[in-house]
Parts: C-alpha cells; structure tokens; sequence
C-alpha cells in the first residue's frame, strides 16, 4: 500500500511544482524587460542630462531678478554627481508605463475580468495624480518657496547675504518636492482602495476628517522644507483630496443603493 501511493503523492507535488516554477520564469522575464526599459531610458536620459537639469532649474532662475543668480558646486565632482542624479530620476519616470506594463501583465491572469475592471481607474489615477501633485510643486510651490528663501538677501550688519545654491543641495530639493507631491496626491487612490476592499467606510473616514487634517499638515511639515508657504501648499490640497476621496464614497454608495 505504502509503495504504491508513493509515487500518486509524488506526482501531485510535481504537478503542483511545475506551475510555479512557470511563474517564477515569467517573473524573471518580466524583470529583466522592466530593468532593459530603465537601463535604456537612463542612457537617453544621461545624454541630455544637461537639458534636464536645466528644465530644473528654472524654478530658481525666475526666483532671482532677471539676469542675477548662480548655481555653483563645491566639490570637483559634484557637478559629475548631479548629472548622474539627474539622469536616474528621469529614467525612472520614462521606464514608468514600461515597468508597470509588465507589473501588470504579470499579475492580470490571476484576476477575474470583474476585478481587472476595478482596478483599471485606480490604474490610470496612479500617474495622473502623480503628475498633478508633481506640476503642482514645479510650476507653483517650487517658484513662491524659492522667491521666499531669496527674499533674505541684503544687508546684514554691514555684510553682503547671499544665496548661493550648490547644485548637489538643490537637485535634491527639487526631487524632494516632486516626489513629495507626487505621493501624496496618491491619497485618493489609496483611500478608494481601503474603501473598496471593505476596510473602511465612508462614514469612518468622515468621523476622523478632524484628525486627517492635523496629520495632512504634520505630514506636510515632514516632506517639506521648514516653511510654513510649502506646508500649507501640501497640507491644503491633501486635505481637498480627502474631501474629494469621500464625495467619490459617496457617489458609489448612493449607486449601489
């Protein structure tokens, strides 16, 4: 009895091993698709770094008076540095559509055509938002935080004051206000989905508001610099956003009544 169930037992384990290990290849393929995607856009990135960085910079260019201003390195290869910086955040945001395509492809056949249509918006919103948050910080927060900061130029007991931002110093300022925005902005999503799955209500969410909107500016006063412009101008759209995140609750629940 014994040797004859021995190899049924074997065979279903191997039955059982043979399906993973097809997933584990299509993983490793699909990583390697997303790693070539960055690989390539960091190339092209790095070519015209230069361009990039100067599409950075022009947050603090029109900060300063018109024909004043400069940017300067303090160290021989700081300037070296801040290209390849610069080339990496931009791979990451053209290799972007390619890496969650493959995310996506991978974990797609395991979902029901019912929930492939649930996540299709959440799916869309993700970089929409981002984008949003992101231009947000470029065209609006970045320029009104920097004429602030210049703003404390001048005469300071009979000493000259000014700003001279290393370029190290303020690609990573600049990177932290986009990626700061971007992220936040994911709000919605991220509420829309603990709604969705049943973890939350919309009458919780609405119980707690007092208590969402002292986290939305301690986050703010987290991500941003230490001024009080920058973390009202992420502190107030966060907190519209969860306001909107409870309008489109209510819209759902109000359709499956």
């Amino acid at each position: 009895m014994n040797e004859q169930s021995t190899p049924q037992i074997d065979g279903e384990i191997d039955d059982s091993k043979a399906p993973l290990i097809d997933h584990l290849i299509e993983l490793r393929q699909r990583l390697l698709w997303a790693v070539a995607a960055l690989v390539v856009a960091f190339g092209f990135s790095l070519f015209f770094a230069d361009e990039i960085f100067a599409i950075l910079v022009k947050p603090l260019t029109a900060a300063f008076p018109v024909g004043e201003g400069k940017i300067i390195y303090t160290k021989l290869y700081e300037a070296f540095f801040v290209e390849i910086k610069v080339a990496m955040f931009a791979a990451f945001f053209l290799a972007f559509p390619i890496i969650s395509n493959q995310l996506w492809a991978f974990v797609a056949p395991g979902l029901y055509s019912k929930e492939k249509k649930a996540f299709l918006p959440f799916l869309v919103a993700t970089p929409v938002l981002f984008g949003a948050g992101a231009a947000l910080a470029y065209f609006i927060v970045m320029p009104t935080a920097f004429r602030f900061f210049i703003g404390f130029e001048g005469e300071v007991g009979g000493l000259t004051q000014e700003a001279l931002p290393a370029m190290g110093d303020y690609l990573s300022l600049v990177m932290q206000f986009i990626l700061a925005f971007g992220v936040c902005f994911q709000l919605p999503v991220l509420l829309l989905l603990l709604n969705r799955a049943g973890l939350v209500t919309r009458q919780q969410l609405k119980g707690m508001r007092r208590y969402m909107i002292v986290a939305a500016f301690a986050l703010a006063a987290i991500l941003t610099p230490p001024d009080v412009i920058s973390q009202l101008m992420l502190g107030i759209p966060l907190i519209m956003l969860y306001e909107v995140s409870l309008a489109i609750m209510w819209f759902g629940d109000r359709k499956k009544a």
